[in-house]
């Protein structure tokens, strides 16, 4: 990728963000008011990961070709899985992205056994397919359970693409497949 794409892109989402209405934490869900009955699924960005996109010659099979967590991510990621641990929230299932991040992210969060879907796969620099993607995890959606909570460790591109929302690395929103309502999701 081109640095002018990435200067273009990152000033574009940048220009983005700052149009969006901004929630408050007064609209934000506390995790310890997270209730199935209300909102089933977890969307969670991968732990922070240092960089942009991922190198030229990513390999979703290849941990060394891709961007990857960090000291911090990690930490950032066990942090989290004891403030929802401390929370009592206990998710029924956990899926996350193909990629390393995200699946380093949900074992990090030691709430239980990951297991790798493609619907979660990020297609920013078409690494994936955007449509087949989500059409994917549409689908898994209408599967999941709607008395438990399921957690759904991914990227920004695939949490905004669902649910209109953008999070910072390790953050979260509730969302409600009944419904389709979101809510950011205040994990501290």
């Amino acid at each position: 990728m081109s640095n002018m794409f990435r200067i273009i892109f990152t000033l574009t989402v940048a220009l983005i963000c700052a149009l969006r209405p901004v929630s408050s934490l007064a609209d934000d869900l506390p995790i310890t008011q997270l209730d199935p009955a209300q909102f089933n699924v977890v969307f969670m960005r991968h732990a922070v990961a240092p960089g942009f996109g991922d190198p030229d010659h990513f390999d979703v099979t290849d941990c060394a070709t891709q961007r990857n967590l960090d000291d911090r991510g990690r930490a950032q990621a066990r942090d989290i899985g004891q403030a929802f641990a401390q929370a009592g929230v206990k998710f029924d299932q956990i899926y996350s992205s193909q990629w390393c991040r995200c699946q380093e992210t949900a074992r990090l969060l030691d709430m239980g056994v990951n297991v790798p879907f493609a619907g979660l796969n990020s297609f920013f620099q078409n690494h994936a397919p955007r449509d087949a993607t989500l059409a994917l995890l549409r689908h898994k959606l209408q599967q999941l359970p709607t008395d438990r909570i399921t957690l759904l460790v991914t990227h920004q591109v695939v949490i905004n693409a669902m649910t209109g929302r953008s999070v910072p690395s390790g953050g979260a929103v509730a969302y409600d497949t009944r419904t389709g309502q979101v809510k950011p999701l205040t994990i501290r």
